[in-house]
C-alpha cells in the first residue's frame, strides 16, 4: 500500500487498471490502454494491477468486478468504472483531467 500511495502520491494524473490474467474484457483492454498512455505520453501513468497477487489491495478498493478503472487526479480519486471501454471513450474521460 506504500508503494501505490507514493506512486498516486508522486504522478499529477494515473489510471489504475485493476483487471486479472483470465479476464477476457482485461485482456482485450490491455492494448487499448497502451494506446491511451501514448496518446497522453507523460501526462499520464498508468497502473496494472492484477486483483489476484494484490486481494489486499483489491479489497481496500472494493473491487467486485474487472476490469475497473480508476483515474486519480493530484492525488485524489476523480473517477471510477467497471467494464470494457474503447480507447475514445478513456481519451474523452481522462482529457478533462490533463492539462
Amino acid at each position: 500500500m506504500a508503494n501505490f500511495n507514493e506512486i498516486i502520491n508522486k504522478n499529477d494524473t494515473v489510471l489504475i487498471d485493476f483487471s486479472a490474467e483470465w479476464c477476457g474484457p482485461c485482456q482485450t483492454l490491455a492494448p487499448i490502454l497502451q494506446e491511451v498512455k501514448e496518446h497522453f505520453q507523460d501526462k499520464l501513468t498508468v497502473i496494472k494491477i492484477d486483483v489476484d497477487r494484490n486481494r489486499a489491495l483489491a479489497t481496500n478498493f472494493k473491487i467486485q468486478g474487472v476490469p475497473t478503472l480508476l483515474l486519480y487526479k493530484e492525488a485524489a480519486q476523480v473517477w471510477r468504472q467497471s467494464g470494457l471501454l474503447t480507447k475514445s471513450q478513456l481519451i474523452q474521460v481522462i482529457g478533462k483531467y490533463v492539462v
